[in-house]
């Protein structure tokens, strides 16, 4: 009998591969290579299962890869490049790696709001340069974190951690999310709001939402115009959940104090008026980027392959009704 054949469409380190080893691996030849639009469309031909990493899955690789393809497995827990609702017509599974995620991502959301409170870029950068000439009382000052308000956008896993690492900090949290939330309420102590009175009160606003047609620019100049001089936002969800030009705008003119951006709308394009400002913390998409995250992420997909590929629904399955299950 034939392996199985999976299409990865990145290199990946073999600690987890080796969990598809009854199948035969379909991978860009070179270590960093990715396939081409055109390669990946031949490539997923005939394939019975493919393992997603960042690749935008449209129709059109859909249909290419529906007469054998069983599963889309995402190597992340966002899922915005698949078209979900296109796999599901050509009968194809798709799965994502959540909960993995979870604790990486709020530590460096965490980072980058620490980082731009206490004006770490900018220290950093000073110092680098050898223009760090004497100390001050007014030198580098940033603003305090113990004792400020967090305002959570989005009351999800992440969201959860994000808001249980600042009770540490003793920080009055408000949250918003699409109901309230009594877990989140009695895990933390938080409040639910709407987003205007979070954006209002919040010393710094962390945002923790999916992308979806209602997310995307959920944060636009009405958005950051409601909020304090003094706040900072960061943003370790999905770029385009930002209005990039409009913060940008206000970064510059003083509409707010700072942001910290894992994420962005046109990665890995970053909207040039960004990376003018010195009151921006910018990081590339690296929220998941512990060797022991992105290993778990790997092998969670994996078992996503090999349940998909024994015709069982896998575990972190978005679409069950893909494959009348």
């Amino acid at each position: 009998m034939d392996k199985p054949i999976v299409v990865v469409t990145r290199r990946m380190p073999d600690a987890f591969l080796e969990l598809l080893a009854d199948c035969r691996l379909v991978m860009p030849p070179g270590e960093d290579d990715v396939f081409g639009r055109e390669e990946l469309l031949a490539a997923v031909k005939g394939g019975d299962a493919v393992l997603v990493a960042g690749d935008r899955i449209d129709e059109a690789v859909c249909a290419a890869a529906a007469p054998t393809c069983r599963v889309f497995a995402n190597y992340g827990v966002g899922y915005n490049n698949i078209d979900v609702a296109a796999a599901t017509a050509h009968g194809i599974w798709v799965t994502n790696t959540p909960d993995v995620v979870t604790d990486a991502t709020a530590d460096l959301a965490w980072a980058l709001l620490l980082a731009v409170a206490r004006r770490l870029g900018e220290c950093e950068r000073l110092v680098r340069a050898g223009r760090w000439k004497s100390w001050g009382p007014a030198f580098m000052l940033g603003c305090d974190v113990y004792g400020a308000t967090l305002g959570v956008v989005g009351g999800g896993r992440i969201g959860l951690a994000m808001a249980k690492r600042a009770v540490g900090f003793n920080m009055d949290i408000l949250y918003t999310a699409n109901s309230p939330k009594p877990d989140f309420e009695q895990a933390t102590g938080g409040r639910f709001v709407d987003l205007p009175a979070l954006l209002k009160k919040a010393d710094f606003v962390s945002l923790h939402v999916p992308l979806t047609d209602a997310t995307r620019h959920l944060i636009g100049a009405p958005e950051l115009a409601m909020m304090k001089k003094t706040a900072i936002l960061v943003n370790t969800a999905r770029g385009p959940v930002v209005d990039e030009k409009a913060l940008a705008a206000a970064l510059a003119n003083g509409t707010i104090a700072g942001a910290g951006l894992d994420v962005f709308e046109n990665e890995p394009a970053i909207e040039p008026g960004l990376l003018r400002l010195d009151n921006v913390v910018l990081a590339p998409h690296v929220g998941s980027a512990t060797l022991a995250t992105r290993t778990g992420m790997g092998r969670m997909a994996c078992r996503n392959i090999v349940a998909a590929l024994a015709d069982e629904l896998p575990p972190n399955c978005l679409n069950g009704a893909a494959r009348g299950r």
